[in-house]
């Protein structure tokens, strides 16, 4: 079989949203088509950026007498998404960020937000893109906010939470192993 120019294709966001996120535990998608549990939110515009997957190995190598490496044995594996949410009037975003609990009310009667040094809870992430012909949906059961950029109020720039999103290994039953995400491709 030779090169296939199909077969390329960029990840678009879906017109419906791309990243919704979910209390942990929440029911998992095993396909591209089905409709997500409702306790999934959408998270809104993401920046023209897109989104980033870093899926890093570390090893560390043994050698033999004489300096050959003889065995390579990897030591650990990290899996992170990055992303920055555009829409920082969106409820489902700031919940996603600072907790479900330190967020309430809503923008109509007033919205307090308790920005605290507890950890944020880790929750379920889906990724839905448009890629060509095929849909994609990347599913995250078990990710947990790593890391967050500088927040900017700034004339010209739109506020903005950046984060990275880390993938932790959990047991999935439909996959029958601990994974840090899953990748489900189908044709439109």
């Amino acid at each position: 079989m030779g090169n296939t120019a199909t077969n390329v294709q960029a990840g678009k966001p879906n017109i419906k949203g791309a990243i919704y996120f979910a209390p942990l535990g929440t029911a998992l998608p095993t396909n591209t088509k089905d409709a997500l549990d409702k306790a999934f939110e959408c998270l809104g515009y993401i920046s023209e950026d897109g989104v980033s997957n870093e899926n890093a190995t570390e090893n560390t190598d043994v050698k033999a007498w004489g300096g050959d490496v003889v065995l390579s044995t990897q030591t650990s594996k990290t899996d992170t998404w990055s992303y920055k949410l555009l829409e920082s009037l969106n409820v489902a975003v700031l919940k996603a960020i600072y907790g479900a609990d330190n967020v309430t009310g809503d923008l109509a009667t007033g919205l307090t937000i308790k920005v605290t040094t507890e950890e944020i809870p880790a929750g379920v992430y889906v990724i839905d893109t448009s890629m060509g012909t095929a849909n994609k949906r990347i599913v995250i059961p078990n990710g947990k906010i790593s890391d967050m950029e500088t927040i900017t109020y700034k004339d010209d720039e739109p506020v903005g939470y950046g984060v990275t999103v880390t993938g932790i290994s959990t047991y999935v039953e439909s996959a029958g192993k601990s994974v840090t995400h899953l990748e489900y491709l189908l044709t439109a």
